[in-house]
């Protein structure tokens, strides 16, 4: 079955549907992963977004149930140059293309991805939509201009829990950790608990005081999709958290965090997506490769430098990576520590996490 790309600034490619019937619009983005195609789809921070894979083979090892990382998958669309239908890996529970088909993702394979790819880094992400219902290309190039723009959304509540749970419970545990949910991958729960954390997970629209009434050692931001700026409902809850336990943001709760300390935040022009991103660590001095996907960044300019540090930068654009705050236990990241399948450069941040709440532990 033929299936039909198009994007708001009229490019219209035709390739071989590859997942479900219908159609998709979204956010076209690309990630540079050579795998973890699996861990993509189903990260919540990519709602909204339709991911274009710039490695030209997807699919080839399958499916399996043991590395999803999140409920569901949460992409709109899935763009690759060429879908791998019979995989090789003793893994693999299913293809990609029924898996996709299964939980009714729309996608594309044979178009030209390094075109997409050069489109995108030129003239930034578009939006798009991907039809296998509709072969009318200037009726296609409508609908992806007449579609949500992903800045000023709100996909925090389409993704977030919307009661608490306990992640792994009954487990023995040194340390308790209160969990934001904007959009959480299940291997940040794994590492906090295989670090010795008991884990309750909240809802996203959470209060400081619940968070407080779970008694924790710590609490953690989440990873998450949509535009920062568009969650003046989160800032409240963070600020209320500040100077009362030792905090710890990834991701979208990088970016929270930035607002709650009285930063702004941006729009980059096509964003950082894939585990090759290059990261300077201003406390060692150390280069990091890192695990990305975001499309927003924490203004720098923004931030009290009396209050604020910056701990860490991106070296291929000069973007905020890391901050933490001067006198409190409070720390974030832009770029994924918890990675999977890697790299894991940044896992040690997980240890910093627990070193601040067994410091807070002994001075309260």
């Amino acid at each position: 079955m033929k299936a039909i790309l198009a994007t708001e600034n009229g490019l219209v490619l035709e390739g071989n549907a590859v997942g479900a019937e219908g159609e998709a619009t979204g956010e076209l983005v690309f990630n540079t992963s050579m795998t973890g195609y699996q861990e993509i789809l189903t990260d919540p921070s990519y709602a909204g977004q339709v991911v274009t894979m710039t490695y030209p083979l997807i699919g080839n090892y399958g499916v399996n149930a043991e590395d999803v990382e999140s409920r569901k998958p949460y992409v709109e669309g899935f763009v690759m140059r060429e879908c791998c239908w019979e995989p090789s890996n003793h893994r693999a529970d299913q293809s990609l293309p029924d898996y996709l088909k299964a939980h009714n993702i729309v996608a594309i394979d044979g178009v030209d991805t390094r075109k997409i790819t050069k489109m995108l880094r030129t003239e930034g992400a578009k939006k798009c939509v991907i039809s296998t219902v509709d072969a009318d290309h200037d009726r296609l190039v409508q609908k992806a201009i007449d579609s949500p723009d992903m800045a000023g959304s709100d996909y925090v509540k389409e993704v977030s829990v919307h009661s608490p749970y306990e992640w792994n419970p009954g487990q023995q545990a040194e340390y308790r950790v209160v969990a934001f949910d904007y959009g959480i991958k299940f291997n940040i729960l794994r590492l906090l608990s295989q670090a010795k954390c008991s884990v309750i997970v909240l809802p996203a629209t959470a209060s400081a005081e619940e968070a407080l009434a779970c008694e924790p050692d710590g609490v953690f931001l989440s990873n998450g999709p949509g535009d920062p700026a568009a969650l003046p409902y989160i800032y409240p809850t963070v600020q209320g958290l500040l100077g009362r336990k030792p905090i710890f943001g990834i991701c979208l709760g990088h970016q929270i965090l930035g607002h709650a300390l009285g930063g702004t935040t941006y729009k980059l022009k096509f964003g950082h997506r894939g585990g090759n991103q290059p990261v300077m660590n201003h406390h060692t001095g150390a280069v990091e490769i890192t695990a990305q996907n975001h499309g927003f960044a924490v203004d720098a300019e923004s931030l009290d430098s009396k209050a604020v540090r910056i701990t860490h930068t991106n070296l291929n654009d000069g973007s905020v990576e890391g901050l933490e705050h001067v006198e409190l236990p409070v720390f974030s990241v832009q770029y994924h520590p918890e990675a999977s399948p890697g790299p894991h450069d940044s896992r040690y941040l997980f240890d910093r996490f627990l070193a601040l709440m067994n410091d807070w532990r002994g001075r309260n």
